[in-house]
């Protein structure tokens, strides 16, 4: 039995359990063994993610392989503060790049090669809940290991086909983008020696089933954008 229906994304459920716990149910049946093993590994390290009521996600020897039972966060998330004012688009652009630092920094789970991390591939405003604790990101089931510049060109492109786009959000997510590529400099440049991962993620975004075909299209103009805000080296 699951309780109060508290979101839905583009593949998954949110229902309360509790106060403390919730369940997240993948709508295809999707596996979360190996994102639980990602997120469990992530929280010894101190990385700010949602607690597991235990390894596996499940709360029982019942429960789905699709179910995720984690902790039930309170706050709200970086787009709703965004979009209430109480968080500015230059904090929350170094909020993000430094979660995105701070996940790169960590050794990878499996690989051992030492420029392989651990990756998010879908950290965004809307996957960062605001506690009054800590930020805490959440919506791990595109993890990875591999390089971080294809984690910060994944970040940078969503951010980029809003700003591309004829809609309201457009302004506030240039800006958002903005302040992402000035403190990801100069680690990570994105127009530069960091072009091939951008690419890649291009790629990817483009490959996404859950994309909607005005999404698909912005496309280049979202590169070009990124190109465009990208800080040059001195």
């Amino acid at each position: 039995m699951t309780g109060e229906l508290l979101g839905s994304g583009r593949s998954a459920d949110v229902f309360a359990i509790d106060d403390h716990w919730v369940l997240r149910r993948y709508r295809d049946g999707g596996d979360v063994t190996a994102e639980a093993a990602v997120m469990a590994y992530l929280a010894e390290h101190g990385y700010p993610v949602p607690r597991l009521r235990d390894q596996q996600g499940a709360g029982d020897g019942t429960a789905q392989r699709s179910d995720l039972v984690m902790q039930r966060l309170h706050g709200p998330s970086m787009l709703q503060a965004l979009r209430q004012g109480t968080v500015t688009a230059e904090e929350a652009g170094a909020e993000l790049a430094g979660l995105l630092h701070r996940l790169h920094m960590l050794p990878a789970r499996v690989c051992a090669h030492p420029a392989v991390r651990i990756l998010h591939l879908d950290l965004h405003p809307d996957n960062v809940i605001l506690t009054s604790e800590r930020p805490v990101v959440i919506d791990w089931r595109n993890t990875e290991e591999g390089p971080p510049a294809l984690d910060c060109g994944m970040s940078a492109l969503i951010l980029a086909q809003v700003a591309a786009g004829n809609t309201a959000q457009a302004a506030p997510a240039r800006a958002l983008l903005t302040s992402l590529l000035t403190h990801l400099a100069p680690a990570i440049n994105l127009a530069d020696t960091d072009s091939a991962h951008l690419t890649e993620a291009r790629n990817r975004r483009a490959a996404d089933p859950s994309m909607s075909e005005s999404e698909t299209h912005l496309l280049d103009n979202a590169m070009e954008l990124i190109r465009e805000l990208t800080p040059t080296r001195p």
